[in-house]
């Protein structure tokens, strides 16, 4: 059954055998793959994450090393905070600062920025010189 069938199709239509199929199917479906793109997916926000994988940094670091405007950056940290990419930390000594680290949720994007370069230096005509 196509993608364009399922669209069109009523769900009391399909028996269980070909429900319980499509369930299985994992893979063949884009879900993953959209519901991934939808938390890390923007621009910004990948490149937040990608700067954290060097490690902590306070705000003024994130937005000199992203060239992000301290509205954008903050609402990306924001963002990333809610969905458990990032950690911030304050400390409250004088000067009052704020930083950010990966979790390990976080951290765990690691292998995917490393085969996305990969990707790009073979594909990416800018980036194999």
């Amino acid at each position: 059954m196509s993608s364009q069938d399922l669209a069109g199709a009523d769900p009391a239509d399909t028996t269980d055998g070909e429900r319980d199929a499509d369930a299985s199917s994992g893979p063949d479906t884009p879900c993953p793959v959209v519901d991934s793109l939808e938390q890390i997916g923007s621009r910004w926000r990948l490149v937040v994450l990608h700067e954290l994988l060097n490690g902590e940094s306070r705000f003024n670091e994130l937005k000199r090393e992203t060239d992000a405007n301290a509205r954008t950056l903050s609402r990306v940290l924001d963002d990333l905070q809610e969905t458990g990419f990032v950690d911030r930390r304050l400390e409250e000594d004088s000067p009052v600062a704020t930083y950010y680290s990966l979790t390990p949720k976080g951290e765990s994007l690691a292998p995917v920025f490393d085969e996305i370069d990969d990707w790009a230096h073979e594909w990416l005509a800018e980036c194999s010189g």
